[in-house]
């Protein structure tokens, strides 16, 4: 069921999502100082295209560098991203189909919005990568 709805988003917003957070990286990786936030938004690019049967968890050792990265990348990049996950999410809501997908948008507006400090990992395993 997982791969029916990653397809079906693929064609309704994810590729279009994908290319968002692929161009914010790029954007961010032409200097130095915003190559960490450039491979955040590579991380989210990958989430974005196929959202379904993963999730974000908080990482508690993250400290206070990725609470300043995430400040930074809200200024930056986040409340453009959000805002185009809104706007598909409401698009994608208004026939009964889509509402799950949009759905999955209004999922990944807090990861859109801070992502440093955060995890992606599977739905089955959440904690799995804690396990050290």
């Amino acid at each position: 069921m997982k791969t029916l709805l990653n397809i079906i988003w693929l064609v309704l917003s994810g590729f279009w999502l994908f290319l968002g957070y692929v161009l914010a990286g790029v954007l961010l990786c032409v200097t130095i100082i915003g190559i960490p936030f450039g491979i955040a938004a590579f991380r989210i690019a990958v989430y974005a295209l196929w959202p379904f049967g993963y999730t974000t968890v908080e990482r508690r050792d993250a400290g206070a560098p990725s609470c300043v990265g995430n400040v930074l990348w809200l200024v930056l990049a986040g409340w453009w991203l959000a805002l185009a996950h809104i706007t598909t999410g409401i698009a994608l809501c208004l026939t009964i189909i889509g509402i799950p997908f949009g759905i999955a948008n209004f999922k990944l507006i807090p990861v859109s919005l801070l992502p440093l400090g955060r995890e992606i990992v599977r739905t089955d395993e959440p904690f799995g990568a804690r396990v050290a």
